[in-house]
């Protein structure tokens, strides 16, 4: 019979269980508390049950430390016999501790206010206006389990205490007695740990640690949010930030509520969470597991029981949180959706990031959860705040029966599994680079002087001439002395790479242009040492190309990229980028983080990893020319759609929840040909009644074009050209749906050119909104519908403005024409553009000289307009090399002109790709592609040549 089942009466309560009274703490509890079991009702300790039990324990007389020790047993005794023999889960034993601390912390805190209100008068402080006075707050802030709300059953509680504001207390009824705030809350801070932490007849409610705040124990018992500030600027020491990121404001509850306890987010965020990424953090939380370790390894001198700690030792509980709270803090500044408390829940967010592979989330998951229940059955046996391993024998049987375990030798046999899993993941993480390092130089060597000079001889002669400038660089003499061995030591390393052929030294001379210019940016000293697998790669990377290095020195954050596993499995995937996207900026809303700028920068970080990954991808040949197009593309449909969310989100004067409005794509992006750095040709059109339409969209394009193309400082997304318009650059900005179809179709007065119907060969709708299937507007503040491009959202609803805009250009590249007038007008552009792009001497222009790549894209659009009315395929948006070979197929074309075409445009686009990788001009020797040109010039000839 359990605590909770007291039919028989109080005594009967504690009759003997199957497996809990195994603990001698257990079997202290029900000698002691017989008389009390029944206050606690069955089932579950939840915090409606413990508020009920304390209650009924002051109704008998006891004062508040009494009731809340006493309260404390019983939940102890009721969670023994839940997890032991009903196994329960972990998160119900974790919760129930927790809500018996915050409890109890919220309970003391009344009780030392309301006695020292009597003494003293209320802390006060000045707030606005300037006569009104308010009440000074404390907070009690857990920190470690407690904050992450997985308190251990027999764990102490680290606490921190910060107040709101300086001031002085109101003074006593009769206006005296009056003390500063620090004391009063000095006095409070002794009073709720008389309540809470001494030890009386009835044990403690927990034990209360006061060492991680400011100063440690040489700090003050209570700080102010002012000098809690000013102590993280100045003194704030990196293994503090840890200690942090699970901090919470545990009490009074109160404040947690009212929201009022919220305003000590803005000043402990920007101290765990840089802007960032920030690898400075390994060498620091190397350091302190070192320490932790060595302190184990002293306990356990002369005692080898004491090595078999579940928590300290390798591959303990604290090698999980330690593997977790890294990739937090590291990547926390740029994405928001990790910063989470739970330990769980931080493993499944990295998982979700692709920062941690599925299986190791799952092994890491399952270990601490096992570990976690092995800590809590080992302080079930005396209530000792203990994680070594029982050494008799008849306790580890307890252990594992508990744990559903047939026999002792099966369940250590499982025990050490987990602990190596752990090991082997946390070891890959924090082992240090000389443990991942293969090659000559990933030593200190000489260079653990923190002196490049003593470096230069053993550098190839170019890189060594190169390095030697840094000697006397004012920037690497203002290095702190650990930064500067970093570089020395990554100099070291890529010399040696060098000679032995592993990176091209044209690539180690463009890394040490790029690491020039961010010398005071250490972070990125600190990934390349800790990583050196993204050392190698990003050599690779400058080795392949100039522009992947400009890049990089315009966005040097997105190196990180380089350490994802996934980078060359994967492809982009848009509507996981949104969904990221999305969660991201929940996260920062959550957190009051949200304005326009934090957007912004945002949505820029976002893009530029996306395109860093699928250049790393290309230069590896993971890609072709025309996937890079294709993701390329892709992305900067995702951006589009994003932006348009979320800034007509912000538009002041809207007057719905989302715009009747499109973009339409032209050009590279509109037939999923984009390249790096490549502009974005789009049109703004919408399709709104309302009154103000004209205005408010015109408003929120200008906005979002702006949102696009302003430079902040993460850089910017895409240039944006609106020329092909209606009306082109006199024309509006944002036009009626209706006035652009006409404008297409030929209808009235104002219509559009053959050139600019030769461009809605290759436009596609990518952002429309979704709508019922009846067509209408939704009233303000009706619910949005969802977004998306025109595959989005089918079901259940019809994207109108796409499916509509389909219907336009289909009619456009189907109206009837006179065929040899439309040739003339074609080759009359061809012959236009030719002379706007002059060739010099006699090179040969991949794109722009007859036989180039224009010619073939003129040709598609001819057939297209010419054709598409008798030969449905060819209406279909699918590129020029697949419209080459359904024209071929539809007999417009001589047998093999379309495919011989066609690869000879794929040829030429490959080298106009690669020659503005590197930078290099398009013009080649005209032998090099002697058979493309003659192929596309056949083609030409076929098909618009004249008469």
């Amino acid at each position: 019979m359990t605590v909770g089942d007291h039919a028989g009466g109080a005594h009967a309560a504690f009759t003997t269980p199957a497996r809990a009274d195994h603990s001698r703490f257990v079997q202290r509890l029900r000698r002691r508390y017989a008389a009390e079991a029944h206050l606690l009702d069955a089932g579950a300790p939840t915090r409606e049950a413990q508020l009920a039990t304390l209650e009924r324990l002051l109704g008998r007389g006891l004062e508040l430390g009494a009731a809340l020790r006493v309260l404390r047993q019983l939940v102890m005794e009721r969670l023994v016999v839940l997890d032991c023999e009903e196994a329960v889960d972990l998160a119900v034993v974790t919760r129930a501790v927790t809500d018996l601390a915050e409890m109890a912390l919220d309970r003391a805190c009344a009780q030392a206010e309301s006695e020292l209100d009597g003494l003293y008068g209320a802390p006060m402080h000045q707030a606005p206006p300037a006569t009104a006075a308010a009440r000074a707050q404390l907070w009690v802030i857990g920190m470690g389990k407690f904050g992450a709300r997985e308190l251990n059953v027999s764990s102490d509680i680290d606490l921190i205490y910060v107040y709101d504001h300086d001031g002085e207390t109101a003074g006593n009824a009769q206006g005296r007695n009056r003390i500063s705030n620090h004391e009063y809350f000095g006095k409070a801070v002794k009073r709720i740990y008389q309540l809470v932490g001494d030890t009386t007849e009835h044990g403690n409610v927990f034990r209360v640690d006061l060492a991680l705040r400011p100063n440690g124990n040489s700090g003050p018992p209570a700080v102010s949010l002012g000098a809690l500030e000013e102590y993280f600027l100045v003194q704030g020491r990196e293994w503090e930030r840890f200690a942090w990121l699970k901090s919470r404001v545990v009490a009074p509850l109160a404040a947690v509520r009212d929201g009022s306890a919220s305003a000590l987010r803005g000043v402990v965020l920007p101290f765990v969470f840089r802007r960032y990424l920030d690898y400075s953090v390994f060498e620091s939380l190397r350091t302190l597991h070192r320490q932790i370790r060595e302190h184990a390894a002293k306990r356990a001198a002369g005692n080898p029981g004491r090595a078999n700690d579940v928590k300290l030792s390798r591959g303990g509980i604290r090698e999980i949180e330690f593997t977790v709270q890294l990739l937090q803090v590291v990547r926390g500044g740029q994405f928001p959706e990790l910063r989470t408390r739970p330990t769980l829940d931080a493993i499944a967010r990295l998982q979700r990031a692709s920062l941690m592979p599925a299986e190791t989330a799952q092994a890491l998951t399952e270990a601490y959860v096992f570990l976690r229940r092995v800590e809590h059955r080992i302080q079930y046996l005396d209530d000792q705040q203990t994680h070594l391993m029982p050494e008799r024998d008849d306790d580890l049987a307890w252990l594992a029966q508990t744990l559903g375990f047939p026999n002792t030798c099966a369940f250590l046999h499982q025990l050490d599994a987990h602990r190596e899993a752990v090991a082997q993941e946390f070891d890959t993480l924090l082992g240090g680079p000389t443990k991942s390092c293969n090659g000559k130089g990933c030593g200190a060597g000489r260079a653990e002087a923190g002196e490049l000079q003593a470096v230069l001889p053993q550098l190839p002669p170019k890189l060594a001439e190169r390095v030697a400038q840094w000697c006397e660089h004012p920037r690497v003499a203002a290095l702190r002395e650990d930064t500067r061995q970093r570089l020395v030591r990554l100099v070291q390393r890529t010399g040696a790479w060098v000679e032995e052929g592993r990176v091209t030294e044209e690539a180690a001379l463009r890394l040490v242009d790029w690491l020039e210019a961010l010398l005071r940016r250490e972070s990125y000293l600190a990934l390349l040492q800790e990583r050196p697998s993204v050392h190698e790669r990003l050599l690779r990377l400058l080795g392949a190309a100039k522009w992947p290095a400009r890049y990089l020195q315009k966005h040097p954050g997105v190196i990180d990229e380089l350490a994802s596993r996934q980078l060359l499995s994967d492809r982009f995937d848009g509507a996981q980028f949104e969904a990221e996207l999305d969660a991201r900026l929940d996260a920062l809303r959550s957190t009051g983080e949200d304005d326009e700028e934090a957007l912004l920068n945002l949505l820029r970080r976002a893009c530029h990893a996306e395109v860093f990954r699928t250049l790393a991808r290309d230069v590896e040949g993971v890609l072709t020319v025309e996937d890079v197009a294709d993701d390329l593309s892709a992305l900067a449909d995702a951006v589009l759609r994003t932006t348009v969310r979320w800034c007509w989100a912000r538009l002041k004067n809207r007057h719905r929840d989302a715009p009747q409005f499109a973009i339409i794509a032209y050009g590279k992006l509109g037939g999923k040909e984009l390249g790096y750095g490549s502009d974005l040709d789009i049109v703004f059109v919408y399709d709104d009644e309302h009154e103000r339409a004209p205005e408010v969209y015109a408003t929120f394009v200008r906005k979002l074009i702006n949102w696009l193309t302003v430079k902040t400082g993460e850089g910017d997304l895409y240039e944006i050209d609106t020329a092909l318009r209606p009306n082109g650059n006199s024309g509006l900005l944002v036009t009626s749906f209706e006035a652009y179809a006409d404008y297409q179709q030929q209808r009235g007065s104002n219509t559009a050119w053959t050139w600019e119907h030769q461009a809605i060969t290759r436009a596609r709708c990518v952002v429309a909104p979704t709508l019922p299937a009846a067509r209408g507007s939704l009233p303000p503040g009706g619910a949005a519908p969802p977004w998306g491009g025109p595959a989005a959202g089918r079901i259940g609803g019809v994207n109108e403005l796409a499916a509509r805009f389909d219907a336009v250009r289909e009619a456009v590249i189907t109206a009837p024409r006179d065929v040899a007038a439309l040739a003339d007008e074609i080759r009359a552009m061809r012959e236009k553009v030719r002379a706007a792009h002059p060739v010099r001497g006699e090179m040969f222009d991949v794109k722009h000289s007859p036989g180039g790549m224009v010619d073939v894209e003129f040709v598609v659009q001819f057939l297209v307009l010419a054709h598409a009315a008798a030969h449905p395929a060819l209406r279909a948006n699918r590129g020029n090399i697949a419209l080459l070979l359904m024209a071929e197929e539809a007999g417009l074309l001589p047998a093999r002109m379309g495919e011989t075409a066609a690869a000879a445009y794929r040829v030429l686009r490959q080298m106009q790709h690669r020659a503005r990788l590197d930078e290099a001009p398009t013009q080649v020797d005209p032998s090099d592609v002697a058979v493309e040109s003659t192929a596309v010039r056949a083609l030409w000839q076929h098909v618009l040549a004249g008469p």
